[in-house]
């Protein structure tokens, strides 16, 4: 067939397969270049895989373009503080990490000391008091074992604590013996290594609260310096029972009868590990030195002995020495 200028022209047919074949080498060849592409990023993405491992491997962390230095994973110190935002009162709980070292690390807060007790099959665990009389601010805490420190910076809030006044006996303020306090302090002192409590503690009194934890007194008009109310009071009915709030060892009985003018009969559970109770004003003794108490279980009941001006129970609960707030021990707990 001719065109008119003389020249052949193809069938329609065959001009649709030219087009047809010249479609399909444009999409082979965008094909093959779209696979050398996928090829390309997948050879980079394989070298990024290399060298991000290299740098795990030896300790650092890219982020951005600014480089942190790790300790290596045999020697690093992981450490972990709760509650993350403590206020005045508050125990902080510390866990720091074994180490290849496997010793129990040495903890300091200002000027005191603690120290790490095992803590499930991979950790340790330090419990910190913080009280009252402490300063609100920026703390620094340091954890150290055989090869390295490591220091985290707190933050710890203030509160405000109610004030009351006292106005006690004549006699109940005065001409008092060294016998009673020495007693009750090496009880608060002590550090069993064993831990003795679980969960969450319970309330040792049915009847109510009646002065809370931390409130600064005024006794006979006088304000009492460094003083706050360690612990809680419990206006329960006279003779009502007393329960241990957790398992421990009864590590104090003091009688009124024998030089507990201030505390009254009152008894001291050892809960291990630096945590103590201490029940004051009791009526009625009903454990001796050494026993072993469970959670729940009766050890005493309410009374008026010692300094009071009325029946009730006074429940101080102590970490490391310091008398902290018992509400998050009974409301949280501490495992």
């Amino acid at each position: 067939m001719e065109n008119r200028d003389g020249t052949n022209r193809q069938p329609t047919r065959y001009r649709l397969e030219n087009r047809s074949l010249k479609a399909f080498s444009h999409r082979r060849s965008y094909l093959r270049r779209t696979v050398d592409a996928l090829r390309v990023q997948r050879q980079h993405a394989r070298r990024m895989l290399q060298v991000v491992a290299a740098i795990l491997a030896i300790g650092i962390t890219v982020i951005g373009a600014t480089a942190i230095a790790l300790a290596t994973p045999g020697n690093a110190l992981q450490v972990q503080v709760m509650p993350m935002t403590p206020q005045l009162g508050d125990t902080l709980s510390v866990t720091i990490a074994r180490t290849s070292s496997n010793t129990a690390p040495v903890l300091t807060l200002g000027n005191r000391t603690y120290t790490a007790f095992p803590f499930g099959d991979d950790h340790f665990r330090a419990l910190l008091p913080t009280t009252p009389l402490d300063k609100p601010g920026k703390l620094t805490l340091k954890v150290s074992d055989n090869n390295e420190t490591e220091s985290v910076a707190l933050q710890l809030r203030g509160r405000k604590f109610p004030t009351q006044s006292i106005w006690l006996p004549p006699g109940k303020d005065q001409n008092l013996s060294d016998f009673e306090f020495n007693r009750v302090d090496g009880f608060k002192k002590l550090v069993t290594p064993q831990k003795f409590w679980n969960g969450p503690f319970l309330k040792p009194n049915g009847g109510p609260i009646t002065t809370v934890y931390g409130v600064r007194r005024y006794y006979n008009g006088k304000f009492a310096n460094d003083y706050y109310h360690r612990g809680v009071d419990y206006a329960g009915a006279y003779g009502s029972p007393i329960i241990a709030p957790a398992a421990g060892r009864v590590a104090l009985v003091g009688q009124e009868a024998k030089g507990f003018v201030i505390h009254g009969n009152c008894i001291g559970v050892d809960h291990g590990q630096g945590v103590e109770s201490i029940f004051l004003h009791l009526s009625r003794i009903m454990v001796k030195e050494g026993d072993f108490v469970k959670a729940g279980q009766v050890i005493g009941a309410l009374g008026a002995t010692g300094a009071v001006t009325g029946p009730h129970l006074h429940w101080g609960l102590y970490v490391n020495g310091q008398s902290i707030d018992p509400l998050p021990w009974r409301t949280k707990g501490f495992e």
